[in-house]
C-alpha cells in the first residue's frame, strides 16, 4: 500500500513526521508478524514433545496450550513505564514478553519434563528462568517462568525472538485466573483478609496437585 504523502501532511494540525509514522506504523505491523511466528514454531515444538509422549507412554502430559500477542496499549505503558520512547528497535530490544505461550499439564512433574524436553533443541537458548513452584509468590502464585528465543525464518533473513512461557498444571491455572479475576476486573479493592484466604486457597490447590501426582505414581508403580 503506497500512501500519499501530500494529502496526509494537508490535514497534519499536529505536525507529526508524517514519514516517520508511517515506518514506524509498517515496523509495528512485520513485528507483530514476527512475534506471531515466534509463538507458531513454540506450539509446534510442544505438540511434538505432546505427541512423542502419546506414542512412547501412551499418554500426554500437555492439557492445552494457549498463547497471547501483547496489545500494543500494554506495550505502549511497559515502555512509558521504563522511560523508553515507544518505537519498533525499542521493543525488540527491551521487551521479551512480547509473544507469550501457556502450557497447561495435568502433573507438577509434566511441568518439568516439558521444560527439560523444550531445553534440549539445539535452536532454543534459555535466557532467563523463574521457578514460582519451588519457590511461590507472596500471594500464593504457583507457575514455572522461562523466557526462551527461537529462530524465525523470514525472507530477509533469520531473526532470533524472544518467548515468555508459563507452565503450570490445570490446579494451578484454575486458581491463577480466579485470582487475576478477582484482582484486576474487580472494582472492590481485595482487603488483606480476603488476600490471605487466596493464599490458603493456593496452597490446598498444591496440597491437591501432589496428592493427585502421588496417586498417578502408585496407580502406574513410579514410586
Amino acid at each position: 500500500m503506497d500512501f500519499d504523502l501530500s494529502i496526509i501532511n494537508s490535514h497534519n494540525p499536529y505536525n507529526i513526521d508524517v514519514e516517520k509514522f508511517i515506518e514506524q506504523f509498517y515496523g509495528f505491523i512485520q513485528l507483530n508478524h514476527l512475534y506471531d511466528s515466534a509463538i507458531r514454531q513454540v506450539e509446534t515444538k510442544l505438540e511434538i514433545i505432546d505427541n512423542e509422549f502419546q506414542s512412547t507412554f501412551q499418554r500426554n502430559p500437555i492439557h492445552n496450550v494457549q498463547s497471547r500477542l501483547k496489545s500494543p496499549q500494554s506495550i505502549a505503558q511497559k515502555l512509558q513505564n521504563k522511560g523508553i520512547p515507544i518505537t519498533a528497535n525499542a521493543i525488540i530490544e527491551h521487551l521479551h514478553d512480547i509473544a507469550g505461550v501457556r502450557v497447561i499439564c495435568h502433573y507438577i512433574d509434566d511441568i518439568y519434563a516439558v521444560a527439560h524436553y523444550l531445553s534440549l533443541h539445539d535452536d532454543i537458548t534459555l535466557l532467563n528462568r523463574k521457578d514460582y513452584i519451588k519457590h511461590p509468590k507472596p500471594n500464593g502464585y504457583r507457575s514455572l517462568h522461562l523466557i526462551i528465543t527461537v529462530p524465525v525464518y523470514l525472507s530477509t533473513g533469520k531473526k532470533i525472538v524472544p518467548v515468555e512461557i508459563q507452565i503450570r498444571t490445570i490446579a494451578m491455572d484454575f486458581w491463577a485466573s480466579l485470582e487475576h479475576q478477582l484482582h484486576y476486573k474487580s472494582d472492590n479493592e481485595v482487603s488483606d483478609e480476603l488476600a490471605q484466604q487466596l493464599k490458603v486457597c493456593a496452597e490446598t490447590i498444591n496440597d491437591t496437585d501432589l496428592k493427585m501426582q502421588s496417586i498417578y505414581h502408585r496407580l502406574n508403580k513410579m514410586d
